[in-house]
């Protein structure tokens, strides 16, 4: 039977990678956040420049040399990230930690399904890691209180949503009745896009009302429509006014590598690990 020392990493080395990945306080720290950062800069770059048909002709090879670099690259930052933290699978489950994966994967998935290395620019929401790089990390509090805010107005948004789909479906019946097929209104599913784009106020004009009664009835849908504007707007901003919460530590878990606990945690809210 194998050692203990055998079967895990010594808690040093874990602990120093740890620091060094996960933390920017130190300047080894900063130093690897900062490569990280320029490295995913330059990886999108590249899987934008290989989209473009003259420079995927002239270096495409060059492109794809580049973009086989980088992803090896962030495969052994992958798998680092597990090793320095005590619950790998936590990580494995958290965003940042599906985030990592999903920047690797698409590039090993095209060596099957070619084409698929476009998604590669999944790569740019690792940028959301320069909040703590740059000690921006009240940032992610404010985002945290914004999708605490949405997640509150959910049940209101959603009445509200079915409220205007009901709206949608009945003036599109209404218009299909009044003008018909000879304005452009075939169908009901057709006058539904109608009352659609009138409604949001976009406004396309490929398909307008010829008579008086269905230029009158577009007139009270765009009025309608800035109510459409206005009270979702209004629903998230008492939410966003009710979840507003003290600032975060900028800490990460040692255990799962979470971030964003309160300033008086002592404990990680997702695994349990002491801070």
């Amino acid at each position: 039977m194998k050692s203990a020392s055998e079967q895990s990493p010594p808690p040093g080395i874990r602990a120093r990678l740890h620091e060094i990945i996960f933390e920017s306080e130190t300047p080894a720290g900063k130093a690897f956040d900062v490569a990280l950062l320029w490295a995913i800069v330059l990886s999108v770059l590249a899987v934008m420049l290989e989209s473009v048909g003259p420079i995927r002709a002239r270096y495409g090879p060059v492109i794809r040399t580049a973009e086989w670099i980088f992803t090896i690259l962030f495969t052994l930052e992958y798998v680092l990230r597990l090793f320095s933290v005590s619950r790998p699978l936590l990580y494995a489950r958290s965003f940042f930690g599906l985030v990592d994966l999903l920047a690797v994967l698409p590039t090993y998935v095209s060596l099957s399904m070619p084409g698929v290395q476009s998604l590669l620019v999944v790569r740019v929401l690792r940028l959301l890691r320069v909040f703590r790089v740059l000690k921006l990390v009240n940032f992610l509090g404010e985002a945290e209180v914004l999708l605490t805010a949405l997640r509150a107005s959910r049940p209101k948004i959603t009445v509200f949503l079915g409220a205007v789909l009901s709206t949608v479906v009945i003036m599109g019946s209404v218009m299909y009745m009044v003008e018909g097929e000879a304005n452009g209104f075939d169908s009901i599913p057709r006058g539904m896009y109608w009352a659609i784009v009138t409604m949001t106020t976009v406004g396309f004009g490929d398909i307008t009302p010829k008579t008086v009664p269905g230029q009158f009835i577009a007139s009270l849908l765009m009025i309608m429509g800035y109510g459409v504007i206005a009270v979702p707007t209004g629903i998230v901003s008492v939410e966003l006014a009710a979840a507003s919460r003290p600032g975060l530590n900028p800490e990460a878990c040692p255990g799962c590598g979470a971030e964003g606990h309160d300033v008086n945690a002592v404990y990680c809210k997702l695994c349990g690990t002491r801070l």
